[in-house]
């Protein structure tokens, strides 16, 4: 969505965004300047006790938020029912994808004007392609996903900060993001998935360990949840200049991935977001097709593999060289 937000603030002036989101992902669109407020929405913790007194109180003061504004357009980006419960709740003219368009076709029947946009393309050109239909645009260049501010101020070192504790006073310096422990910079891998289908051979990425290793990077290893931290301690277990990160906020990861000199992981939402964060990333793909959801960003990318095709060592090894030499 960020590209298509872009070019919304870009060709309509003086556009006021705002962005209806779960609030998992809620730190996502504060980071682009042209949204205005974000309005959150907790559907995956709601579905769990969606009659309870807590959530029907939830629900309701989002109902009130959501018909407190009358907007010019409400547009539904998403296309799933899920999505268009939302958007009827609202006030303004409903957009979004008609019922050959849409992921879920029965969405479409919730909206004012309905736009065709085919499927089969990319998920980045559909929304900026839909959002032009919906405001009257036709959108050109590469897609700018608006972080560049949000880079910048990640990369930069900061303050040392002083820590006051029951057992005295001691100064500490945060992390370098963009000089940890070497001066030839840091690799962030992200090696595991919630899936076992999406998992790459664990020979295969000690070889890509290696090699990153010789190039002086040190690894930065992320995990979604204690398992994936288990399986990321056995991939590097003995190795030096290895570690696993603890577990962060979305914030917290986007700045590692800023001051990262490439990425290597499974196609996963932090994947494309060191991409569109502009570092040399390498996406790996063995249960989702790269046709629809490629790696997008200003550097250096590769999307290796497709549903049910590994990509080789050696793809992936060259892919490696290619991502070291990119700056």
């Amino acid at each position: 969505m960020l590209p298509a937000i872009t070019d919304i603030a870009r060709h309509v002036p003086d556009a006021q965004i705002d962005w209806v989101v779960e609030e998992a992902f809620a730190e996502i669109p504060s980071w682009h300047p042209a949204v205005n407020e974000i309005i959150k929405v907790a559907h995956r913790r709601w579905r769990k006790s969606w009659w309870s007194a807590q959530v029907r109180a939830e629900r309701r003061a989002l109902r009130e938020r959501l018909r407190s504004v009358r907007y010019d357009i409400v547009l539904d980006m998403q296309a799933l029912l899920k999505s268009a419960w939302l958007v009827r709740q609202t006030q303004g003219v409903k957009h979004g994808l008609d019922w050959r368009s849409a992921r879920e076709p029965l969405a479409s029947l919730f909206y004012n004007v309905r736009h065709r946009v085919e499927f089969w393309q990319p998920a980045v050109i559909r929304q900026r392609k839909l959002a032009g239909l919906t405001f009257g645009y036709q959108y050109a260049g590469q897609p700018d996903f608006g972080l560049q501010g949000f880079a910048r101020q990640a990369t930069q070192a900061p303050e040392p900060v002083l820590e006051v504790g029951s057992a005295g006073l001691n100064v500490t310096e945060l992390p370098r993001l963009h000089h940890l422990d070497t001066d030839r910079g840091y690799a962030v891998i992200m090696p595991s998935a919630s899936r076992d289908d999406k998992l790459w051979p664990e020979d295969d990425w000690r070889v890509v360990f290696r090699r990153l290793r010789e190039a002086g990077c040190t690894l930065k290893l992320l995990a979604g949840n204690d398992q994936e931290a288990e399986r990321a301690s056995l991939l590097v277990a003995g190795m030096d200049g290895a570690e696993v990160m603890p577990r962060m906020d979305l914030s917290a990861v986007a700045r590692l991935l800023a001051g990262a000199r490439l990425m290597v992981g499974l196609d996963s939402g932090l994947t494309h977001l060191s991409a569109a964060l502009g570092r040399p990333t390498i996406g790996i793909y063995r249960a989702s097709t790269p046709v629809r959801t490629p790696l997008v960003g200003s550097n250096y990318t590769a999307s290796l593999g497709d549903r049910g095709a590994s990509p080789s060592r050696e793809a992936v090894m060259a892919s490696v060289e290619q991502a070291l030499a990119a700056q």
